[in-house]
């Protein structure tokens, strides 16, 4: 479906092109309800997008265009387990990973009994760790646990675990590891001790390259320092749909943990890609992650779409997009916890939409995902809001901060949310020609003040959503992350594309494979561009 050329995307086209520019600055003046009227709370999470550059016609024009799209049928399909993800014939049901019970989706396709008995294997796994019971090699117990993925399996298990490291069990050190750069995997070693160690490799396939590298370099280095091979049974798990070749390389089979071929690598930390993350806060809070995730998507699911969080967000980002013309996005949060929020947002939204062909096959009529960014917000007043401001260019934020710390330290929050709070009215409302030469008169000479004058100017207009947390505490943190997956979904829905699958990441893969046994064999780079040639023999200089 060419969703470009449906009533409903002509009559926001026409809506858009008929409403005459207003500032956000005025839309506040005219309606003093607007913050209200244009915010939406679920869960202990507040949705305010009346900082967004649009009106009381916009949002049911962008709903009709929602049901045009037929999302309700998809969202049912999509529930139901039907094959949506086409190109690669799967079901998509990461949504039954944060079920508490069964059966899901029904009948035949009941997956429930799985996903709960490789739940119970999980949280028994990670007990017998955290309890100090689970013993290596030479009777130690296991201490720190490695984490060694990359994409989903590393992304996902990594933000929340850092999100939520005030709970971590304070006797176990976890890491991730993804770079096949030897400057991540090096130094950890160097801190740890083997005969403490657990190493989990998640790898559906078990044939990742940079996974298996680092996995094959962690088991040389077990070895080495216990002296048997044996002793990798002792430390060594696999998270895998390829249970044979996790057994080969020395696993043992109850250590090894399904992963499920309906589930994508960037809707998979709820699956057991998350071991490492249970392992640190516990299968309880594990648990409170889950539900939270479930509830949203609960509401997704029943809410009628101008009261829906995931439906509302991925209308806003439509309307920026492809009718303001924005082409990209700034994840901004402001605690601390959030860091590696933005890097996760980037995989998911942009591996699941950034896409130009669609569905049925033919190119999109229209521009898909906007570029994803962002940093700690408080870090980026400092460096990039300064484009932000005034660089001209339209870039919607999304701001995110939870009202309360887990590190409370007196004044600091209250500081972090009144930084968070003026940035975001800073974007929207500016400051005036007026309001810059009062502010300078009181200081300046009107030589000096007419030269400053047009740098003390902002332009205000920049569009922004609030997502404001009661507290990052589990349940909250599974709601918001199932927030976004929902909103990715619903985009490719309207967009008319396949959010689940990710072609785009195997040609490089294929072409690093052929490139590898080049860079030390030279007759084998004859076949390669001469670019990539030159490249290989600088390589092979410096690498002797």
């Amino acid at each position: 479906m060419n969703i470009t050329a449906s009533a409903a995307w002509k009559a926001i086209e026409a809506h858009r092109l008929s409403s005459s520019p207003v500032h956000l600055r005025e839309m506040f003046a005219r309606d003093p309800g607007r913050a209200n009227a244009l915010s939406l709370s679920f869960d202990g999470i507040l949705f305010d997008f009346s900082k967004q550059r649009i009106d009381s016609t916009t949002l049911p024009l962008l709903t009709a265009l929602a049901r045009e799209a037929r999302l309700a049928e998809w969202t049912d399909r999509m529930f139901a387990g039907e094959r949506i993800n086409a190109s690669e014939d799967r079901a998509v049901l990461h949504v039954a990973l944060r079920r508490s019970a069964g059966p899901f989706p029904a009948g035949s396709l009941d997956v429930m009994s799985e996903v709960l008995a490789t739940r119970q294997r999980m949280a028994a796994f990670a007990d017998t760790i955290r309890s100090g019971n689970a013993l290596g090699f030479t009777g130690m117990p296991i201490r720190n646990v490695v984490n060694i993925g990359i994409g989903g399996s590393d992304l996902g298990p990594k933000m929340v675990g850092y999100a939520l490291r005030s709970m971590s069990h304070p006797a176990l050190g976890v890491h991730y590891v993804s770079n096949l750069d030897g400057a991540q995997l090096a130094p950890l070693l160097q801190t740890l001790d083997p005969r403490t160690t657990l190493f989990l490799v998640a790898s559906k396939t078990f044939t990742t390259q940079e996974t298996m590298l680092n996995a094959q370099t962690a088991r040389d280095w077990l070895v080495a320092n216990l002296g048997d091979a044996a002793a990798v049974a002792n430390h060594f798990a696999a998270l895998t749909a390829k249970p044979e070749r996790a057994v080969e390389f020395g696993i043992r089979p109850d250590a090894v943990f399904p992963l499920w071929d309906w589930v994508g690598g960037r809707f998979s930390l709820w699956s057991a890609v998350g071991l490492a993350l249970m392992i640190a806060i516990g299968p309880h809070a594990f648990a409170d992650l889950l539900a939270g995730a479930q509830r949203m998507d609960e509401h997704f699911r029943s809410t009628p779409y101008e009261r829906n969080l995931p439906v509302v967000m991925a209308l806003i980002g439509i309307w920026n997009t492809n009718f303001l013309g924005a082409t990209s996005n700034a994840v901004l949060p402001y605690n601390e916890s959030l860091k590696y929020f933005p890097s996760f947002l980037q995989q998911l939204e942009m591996e699941s939409n950034g896409k130009s062909v669609g569905i049925d096959g033919q190119p999109l009529a229209c521009a898909a995902n906007p570029i994803v960014w962002g940093e700690l917000g408080n870090n980026g007043q400092h460096a990039f809001f300064q484009l932000l401001h005034q660089g001209g260019r339209l870039v919607p934020c999304d701001f995110i901060a939870a009202v309360r710390s887990d590190y409370p330290l007196p004044g600091h929050q209250e500081a972090l949310l009144a930084n968070c709070f003026a940035q975001s009215a800073a974007l929207a409302f500016g400051k005036t020609v007026d309001e810059a030469r009062s502010e300078l008169s009181r200081t300046l000479q009107p030589a000096a003040l007419a030269e400053l004058l047009p740098h003390k100017v902002f332009p205000g207009n920049q569009p922004s959503s609030t997502l404001l947390l009661s507290r990052l505490d589990p349940h909250t943190l599974g709601a918001l992350v199932a927030l976004y997956e929902h909103k990715v979904f619903v985009q490719g829905v309207i967009w008319g594309l396949n959010s689940f699958d990710q072609w785009g990441v195997e040609l490089g893969k294929a072409v690093a494979n052929s490139i590898l046994p080049a860079i030390t064999n030279a007759a084998l780079a004859e076949k390669l561009d001469v670019s990539t040639q030159q490249l290989l023999a600088f390589s092979r200089q410096h690498l002797a």
